[in-house]
């Protein structure tokens, strides 16, 4: 790898910046322990979104609203953003964030409560995009259903699948890591997908289902 390439990524990470909104946003998230994704990964989003026409999105981790607000950025105006999450204080967090963005109340569905208990109920087949953002070690169970959930040729997104650069290295063996390593490998090899891991701030695997 060229010395120059950490600068190159820090460049393209920065590349498209964040407006006062998502900054604060991401404020309040670092506050309140609800890491936000990377200004890259969000960039991202807005851009899986865009390019999808995603109509119908399901957040699996809310936070604090930052990740919503880059996929609401991307979505067609009459796009809905259904977002869970457990904490209700991060979702009140991302509500006076998206209030703040001049979004209109009916384009976000906030559900508080366990993903794995709020995800058998969502239709099949009935979202465009699935994001997901939350507890690593439910990450195969949450994979399952937004796969289940997509409609083909709708995109799967997973933050952090490089989970601070642990993921690469083969003597990483912590159970975080473990989960996060093996599911690449499986999501790679799936057939009902076409995915790429890309090197956007924590690492973020995006697949469509053909």
């Amino acid at each position: 790898m060229s010395a120059q390439k950490p600068a190159s990524w820090a460049y393209a990470e920065e590349f498209v910046t964040e407006n006062q909104v998502i900054e604060e946003a991401r404020r309040r998230g670092e506050e309140l322990g609800a890491v936000p994704v990377g200004n890259g990964a969000g960039v991202l989003l807005r851009l899986l979104a865009a390019a999808v026409k995603a109509r119908s999105v399901i957040e699996v981790g809310t936070g604090a609203g930052t990740s919503g607000l880059w996929l609401l950025q991307g979505m067609p105006d009459d796009g809905i953003l259904t977002t869970i999450d457990v904490e209700a204080e991060h979702q009140a967090a991302a509500k006076k964030a998206y209030a703040q963005a001049g979004i209109a109340h009916q384009r976000t569905r906030v559900i508080t409560g366990r993903a794995l208990d709020v995800l058998p109920r969502m239709t099949d087949g009935a979202y465009d995009m699935v994001v997901v953002d939350a507890d690593k070690s439910d990450y195969p169970a949450y994979v399952e259903h937004g796969i289940r959930l997509l409609r083909s040729g709708g995109v799967l997104v997973l933050d952090n699948m490089l989970w601070h650069d642990k993921v690469a290295d083969p003597a990483a063996r912590d159970p975080q890591t473990t989960v996060l390593r093996d599911l690449g490998k499986q999501l790679r090899d799936d057939d009902r997908l076409v995915p790429a891991l890309l090197p956007v701030g924590d690492g973020v695997l995006a697949a469509v289902k053909r």
